[in-house]
């Protein structure tokens, strides 16, 4: 039996080892080498899907030019800044967010067609497979971040703090993308093959889309509601962005995104790997 092209590189890289020369399973320098291996399959796929590709780098770019005028004049005139402060940080969360089902489908696919099998009894670190499709959900994460931030420079976005606080913002995007996704490839390896896991996951994505500080000013909405859309996850990540940009206060905005990339991570990482494993050998 030939081997599936989605494994050939990893069982290549097994089979043409010495025996004395491959690590153990479980050990450190297995999970780094197969993690590397198995991030390039990742990216390969995702590269040679273009319909994805336009998706996760020109649809939010699109995105951000219809905020900007449907809702840049109202924003501006309510704050007396340029929208585009707000609106840069929020496209580039709803990329981050919105992109990672797209990685979610990919996994729950592959577990249908009894690849994540396939992988699961090769010699192969047992977190490998799922480390890699996270630290592909980061690349993809910075290449649109990357992309946004110059398409934001002709609607009026502009670095005044200089090249640190860009870092700072690609950070903090990768960051809260990294929580993101791994609780949606949580949620995804666990659902049954035939649950509604991204309807479900686009509903939650889009109620915290349109109630943030990036879509409107905080003092917009009602005074009830005010506490919810401040506290919610992207709202400090927005605010944080926007004074790395322009300038403003970031400490306490950057704890409340470290605390909630923190949760997400703690309560998300092990049903991971604990659903990663009964995807894997369900028959």
């Amino acid at each position: 039996m030939t081997t599936p092209p989605q494994m050939s590189s990893t069982a290549a890289a097994a089979a043409t080892m010495p025996t004395g020369e491959v690590p153990p399973e479980h050990s450190t320098d297995a999970w780094t080498t197969q993690t590397r291996i198995l991030t390039g399959r990742q990216l390969s796929v995702w590269v040679r899907d273009y319909s994805t590709l336009g998706q996760s780098l020109l649809f939010p770019a699109l995105s951000m030019v219809m905020f900007k005028v449907v809702l840049g004049d109202a924003v501006g005139n309510a704050t007396g800044q340029n929208s585009a402060y707000g609106t840069v940080p929020l496209v580039i969360l709803v990329g981050a967010m919105f992109g990672s089902m797209a990685a979610a489908v990919r996994l729950n696919t592959e577990r249908g067609t009894g690849l994540l099998g396939r992988l699961y009894v090769l010699p192969i670190n047992r977190a490998a497979d799922l480390s890699a499709r996270i630290i592909a959900e980061l690349v993809r994460i910075l290449a649109s971040t990357v992309v946004l931030l110059v398409a934001g420079l002709f609607i009026g976005f502009r670095f005044t703090q200089g090249a640190w606080a860009v870092l700072g913002i690609i950070g903090v995007a990768l960051l809260y993308g990294m929580a993101f996704s791994t609780m949606v490839l949580a949620l995804a390896v666990n659902a049954k093959p035939a649950a509604p896991i991204v309807p479900m996951i686009s509903l939650f994505s889009s109620v915290l889309m349109f109630f943030n500080s990036g879509f409107s000013p905080l003092e917009a909405y009602p005074g009830w509601l005010q506490p919810i859309v401040a506290n919610q996850p992207m709202t400090p990540a927005i605010e944080v962005m926007r004074s790395l940009a322009v300038g403003g206060p970031i400490t306490e905005n950057l704890i409340k995104v470290i605390v909630w990339s923190v949760v997400l991570l703690g309560v998300f990482v092990y049903p991971a790997l604990r659903g990663y494993q009964r995807a894997a050998t369900d028959h």
